[in-house]
């Protein structure tokens, strides 16, 4: 039987290098799509209806991707095509969400703009899960939870600079002054042009370094069990793949359930409930808003500065206390520091409870997939990668059908107390965590 080579940690970084620039496209989203769409005229209780857009293109775009990406061989190899296909056109949506008003003859700017964002996601989408599924190509068991922390530290690089680029523009560089004339700052419409031209880059990095075993290597590894069965290679093979899901893939689904109905709401509302709850202020055109959606940027970049840190130390943690237990404790953390923002009222205080997301954050980002890893097939990894992507997106749209409206009628319209929400969300994926039973 032939064994994966053990790589260096150079060469996972390589490997791994274009999920820095993606980061960085996802962190710009993440910190400024709600901004940008109130900016162009949506209301805070309707945020989460724009948003469920992204959520929606992934679950679709995700499995099939995976499926196929599972079945591609050519030049570039297995998965390379699809996430370099995927950066040209979120590269695309990057240039075009800020700048939606160009449009605005066609359609009302806040349409494009969701619009665009449904497209980034999609596109997001066709190059996260392919990277996802070369990690489990290409270490060994061993090795997948060193590639997926390493995976985590350089997207925390990326979603620091996402974070922070347009905040650093116009506070450090002077750069940005003034709006489109649909007043969105024009720092952000420039950081979203160089988190495209980043996202390509690092991208290519992937795509030129990194070489791929072939369906020949690939079979050799899977004891012969691996089979092209090229007959049963349509779309609707991913639904039996659905129904046979390894037993630990769906204990991880109950957590991956929680845990990113929290992120989700911590991403739509940050920022209208630190304008509202720390600045005192809900008018989207103010210059007051848009200070607290710079700092709320400052504060995205915070946790993912610390996941970035944290994502190497959860190596040697994990290999002492047991992947499980460390991403439960990850995400108590999280959530008790989401629960603690509704008692904080200074902007600079803020990034205390950023501390303790950004643990979970990290833990979310490689513990789920490190424990899914080796319970899945060989020839089924780029699919089951997909399918996966269910957990993570159905919350997602749950989340975005009924937030605005828990927001408007039990929560009066104080976006902070969805930050709490997420929190309490969080705690109850550590408790779904504790009763996953690891593949051997």
């Amino acid at each position: 039987m032939k064994c994966k080579k053990h790589l260096s940690f150079a060469q996972i970084l390589s490997m791994s290098m274009g999920f820095m620039g993606i980061q960085m496209g996802f962190a710009l989203q993440n910190a400024n799509a709600s901004r940008i769409l109130q900016t162009f005229g949506a209301g805070g209780d309707h945020l989460s209806w724009f948003w469920i857009v992204a959520p929606l293109t992934g679950m679709i775009v995700q499995p099939i991707v995976g499926h196929y990406s599972d079945r591609t061989w050519c030049r570039l190899g297995r998965r390379r095509p699809y996430f370099l296909a995927g950066a040209l056109l979120t590269a695309v949506a990057l240039v075009m969400m800020p700048n939606a008003g160009i449009l605005a003859a066609l359609c009302p700017p806040v349409l494009v703009g969701a619009g665009f964002l449904m497209i980034m996601d999609a596109s997001i989408n066709v190059t996260m899960e392919p990277f996802r599924a070369l990690v489990a190509d290409m270490l060994p068991d061993d090795q997948t939870t060193t590639g997926f922390s390493v995976q985590t530290f350089l997207i925390g690089i990326g979603a620091v600079a996402g974070s922070w680029l347009p905040y650093i523009l116009l506070n450090v560089f002077g750069v940005g002054n003034g709006t489109t004339a649909d007043g969105v700052p024009m720092n952000l419409v420039i950081s979203f042009v160089v988190g495209a031209v980043v996202l390509v880059g690092s991208i290519l990095w992937t795509v030129c370094t990194t070489k791929e075993y072939s369906p020949e290597e690939m079979r050799e590894f899977a004891k012969g069990d691996v089979v092209r069965r090229e007959e049963k290679a349509g779309l609707s093979e991913i639904f039996r793949d659905m129904a046979q899901m390894p037993k630990t893939m769906r204990q991880l689904g109950a957590v991956q359930f929680f845990s990113w109905i929290a992120l989700f709401g911590m991403w739509v509302y940050t920022t209208p409930a630190v304008a509202q709850h720390v600045y005192g202020t809900t008018d989207a055109q103010s210059p007051l808003y848009q200070e607290a959606g710079d700092w709320v940027g400052i504060l995205f970049g915070v946790y993912n500065a610390v996941a970035m840190a944290f994502a190497l130390a959860l190596i040697p943690i994990a290999k002492r206390f047991g992947r499980k237990r460390t991403h439960a404790v990850a995400l108590v953390i999280g959530g008790l520091s989401l629960m603690s923002m509704a008692y904080i009222q200074t902007p600079g205080l803020l990034i205390i409870p950023m501390l303790g997301v950004g643990v979970a954050w990290a833990s979310i980002l490689a513990m789920p997939y490190a424990i899914l890893a080796p319970s899945l097939p060989a020839d089924k990894t780029g699919v089951y990668m997909g399918i996966f992507n269910f957990f993570i997106t159905i919350p997602q749209i749950v989340n975005a059908l009924f937030s605005g409206l828990v927001l408007k009628y039990f929560f009066a319209s104080e976006s902070i107390w969805m930050l709490v929400f997420s929190g309490v969300m969080l705690v109850c994926g550590a408790v779904c965590a504790m009763r996953i039973r690891e593949a051997d």
